[in-house]
């Protein structure tokens, strides 16, 4: 049993027939005594995410971990569904530095500020019921110029409030990716030393490699 599964992907270059980006799926686990536990590291074909992520769940489940807290996530489409698959009680939290990314995307650069400003009161309120409030706030003032940001917070409302349940402290490290970030940083310095892959297996074993040296306490 983990209290929370942190999942993400990162692109390497394999050459298979020719040089292409190949996704590299990573579980990354901390356990009650607060500890790293790197679950595992896949290839992807570069087909959908989401189905692949549904295999990589359904691997773990049948290896023995039997339940999970909260899995944190970027949002991908079909993420959700594909864990409650495995873990029909499983909380699903996305990533909220991923959702204002998100947003700018849909904002003019000389708003992202006032964007951010706007949005922090939600993210940051005491209670789902306190950030409702202050959503519906920012949906009368930006919604009219901005809908497709109202329309993307709503759409992942349900996964975007779980951390609000849980005090300060726990929100730090449940409301983003930023734990398994860490992780990746370490494995994308050393593939960017190799440019490109041969194949797959040479790939994975410089991510494995690379995850060798972590402090699993850090």
């Amino acid at each position: 049993m983990y209290p929370v599964l942190f999942v993400d992907a990162i692109n390497v270059k394999i050459r298979d027939g020719h040089v292409a980006n190949r996704p590299i799926y990573l579980v990354m686990a901390v356990t009650v005594e607060g500890h790293r536990d790197i679950l595992g590291i896949w290839a992807g074909d570069g087909g959908e995410g989401a189905k692949h992520w549904l295999a990589v769940l359904t691997e773990l489940k049948n290896r023995g971990v039997d339940d999970v807290l909260m899995l944190v996530c970027d949002g991908l489409k079909g993420l959700p569904q594909a864990v409650e698959a495995v873990w029909p009680r499983t909380i699903v939290q996305t990533c909220v530095i991923h959702l204002l990314r998100n947003s700018f995307r849909y904002a003019a650069r000389q708003d992202w500020d006032k964007i951010a400003r706007a949005l922090k009161p939600v993210y940051t309120a005491p209670t789902e019921e306190a950030a409702l409030e202050r959503f519906y706030e920012f949906s009368e003032t930006w919604g009219r110029k901005y809908p497709a940001i109202v329309r993307l917070w709503e759409t992942n409302w349900a996964e975007f409030v779980p951390f609000l349940a849980f005090d300060v402290e726990i929100r730090k490290v449940i409301c983003s990716t930023n734990a398994i970030e860490s992780v990746n940083a370490r494995i994308r310095k050393a593939v960017r030393a190799r440019g490109h892959f041969p194949n797959e297996t040479a790939a994975l074993k410089c991510v494995f490699m690379a995850l060798m040296s972590l402090d699993p306490t850090g």
